[in-house]
């Protein structure tokens, strides 16, 4: 390892060493407020390490591959990590949960910075290992054991076809480096021995359909969350999800020659994941299993992005911009992010630490009983509808606009099957998509009517401390300033994507030379 990717690794190993530290300070010392104190410090010393290591050209080393797409993942894991810290900062926080917290970010932002399959494993797995102690230590129950186990046994599974699927792409790329794999595929694509490499498709997007909770990979989460602590529910929400959309980007855009499968599976992988999960989301009484099978129908609006990437990196052309895809993918990520941990954030604060609130009817008339709580409510669950001019709207509106975008290439020769019915297949899911946040409004409007038009059934007692309550105003501060001025962030999503799709596209140009 050498200096230069030492520097690249400043926020990992800053989050990391203030993990180890707060564990083994944990065993000496008692006080915990401190350990929240020492994670938020911790993750403003990885900010300006981060700011230190993000050039405006890519740096690469090591494995690693600080770009545009890596910058902006890495800022909004921090950002992230920050909020799920608050939202923690409550009297019961232990040392081993702060700990376990910071290093499930550090293992987000390695992630979203890798460019080798070996690390982009090892970072998937610094943030499930951590996660399987965070579930486990905030409830001790028989329902958080159960949620525990489940999440443990079923990511080892998706982590097994992973790793399968990576040794597949290994074997037709010849290296673990994605650029020296982007030539390798292209020429063995070129030989005719493409058919590993859509083994290698299948298994990889299996294993992180698991991670994003895609349909058919989904049957656990509505399980855990229901399992699970509301802070808990919040990173299993997040984390996952960003790393895995991440990875997918990354190994997908690396894999010429294979989008005209990719995009193919991706669209009915969206198609079906909205559809599920919105309906089920529909006959929930359970809070967070109706926000789990929200985080479902989540994914399949962000895989949206990914078939509308995927179809550029293959040749077809957008209206809006090539790189639209990539950045409705991250855009969307971070408004979700913010409005999911602000719901959560909400619930946890409105709870107690004997007893939390678990099901709908226990917001019956919280607008007059807790004002505030069910403002906050209110306005995530407005953005997460997709409700203007909250941010949830500029994020499903770029993700729609980006598949109506997409036209069929002027050239047929690029390799995209289906080309003549590219455009009528994208206007479709954009109008599924459409259907599906009509169908998501009613269970989300459903939750608002219970806070606002129903006869309170008691008042909930809001013991959940001073941590919930700033990270849920906070959340709902940024859902408004996002939602009246979205240019700051829509530009920079912008140029990452534009950024994203040239860089996979000079990827190509080696092997194409060859040829």
């Amino acid at each position: 390892m050498t200096t230069d990717t030492v520097k690249l690794l400043t926020p990992e190993i800053v989050l990391v060493t203030a993990s180890v530290a707060i564990f083994v300070a944990g065993a000496f010392l008692q006080g915990r407020a401190t350990w929240c104190f020492g994670a938020a410090g911790a993750l403003l010393l990885a900010a300006l390490g981060l700011d230190n290591s993000s050039p405006c050209e890519v740096v690469s080393g090591g494995g690693l591959s600080i770009d545009k797409l890596a910058v902006f993942a890495r800022w909004t894991a921090l950002a992230v990590g920050m909020l799920l810290v608050l939202l923690a900062w409550r009297r019961n926080t232990t040392s081993e949960y702060v700990g376990a917290l910071l290093l499930a970010v550090a293992g987000l932002s390695l992630v979203v910075g890798s460019s080798d399959l070996v690390l982009l494993f090892l970072g998937l797995e610094l943030i499930s290992i951590p996660t399987y102690i965070l579930l486990y230590l905030d409830r001790h129950d028989a329902a958080g054991q159960e949620a525990t186990l489940k999440y443990f046994f079923l990511s080892l599974l998706a982590s097994a076809f992973l790793l399968y699927g990576f040794s597949f792409l290994y074997g037709v790329g010849g290296s673990t480096d994605l650029r020296l794999i982007a030539a390798g595929v292209a020429e063995s694509n070129a030989g005719g021995f493409s058919d590993l490499a859509k083994i290698a498709l299948v298994l990889i997007v299996a294993a992180l359909g698991f991670k994003i909770s895609a349909v058919p990979f989904h049957f656990y989460a509505p399980d855990v969350y229901q399992g699970t602590s509301h802070a808990n529910a919040a990173l299993l929400s997040v984390l996952p999800k960003i790393a895995g959309m991440v990875v997918l980007l990354r190994v997908l855009l690396a894999m010429p020659g294979v989008e005209h499968a990719a995009w193919i599976v991706t669209v009915a992988l969206a198609v079906v994941t909205m559809t599920v999960g919105n309906v089920m989301a529909l006959w929930q009484n359970n809070i967070r299993r109706l926000l789990a099978y929200s985080s479902i129908a989540h994914a399949g609006y962000l895989l949206i992005g990914l078939a509308v990437a995927l179809a550029a990196a293959g040749g077809a052309t957008n209206r809006w911009g090539n790189g639209i895809g990539v950045s409705a993918i991250l855009f969307y990520l971070a408004v979700y992010a913010v409005a999911t941990i602000g719901a959560f954030a909400a619930l946890a604060y409105l709870g107690s630490p004997k007893r939390q609130v678990d099901g709908v009817d226990e917001l019956a008339g919280l607008g007059r009983t807790r004002p505030w709580p069910a403002v906050v409510l209110a306005v995530c669950m407005f953005s997460l509808a997709g409700i203007p001019p909250l941010a949830g709207f500029w994020g499903k509106l770029t993700l729609f606009a980006g598949a109506l975008g997409v036209q069929p290439t002027p050239d047929h020769s690029v390799g995209l099957w289906l080309d003549g019915h590219l455009q009528a297949g994208f206007v479709v899911l954009a109008v599924v998509g459409m259907l599906n946040a009509a169908v998501a409004a009613a269970y989300y409007l459903r939750v608002v009517a219970t806070m606002y038009f129903r006869a309170p059934l008691g008042t909930p007692k809001a013991e959940g401390g001073a941590g919930p309550w700033v990270t849920m105003t906070l959340c709902a501060v940024l859902v408004l300033a996002v939602g009246f001025l979205p240019g700051l962030l829509l530009d920079r999503s912008n140029q990452t994507g534009d950024a994203t799709i040239e860089q996979a596209a000079a990827w190509r140009i080696p092997a194409q030379d060859d040829e």
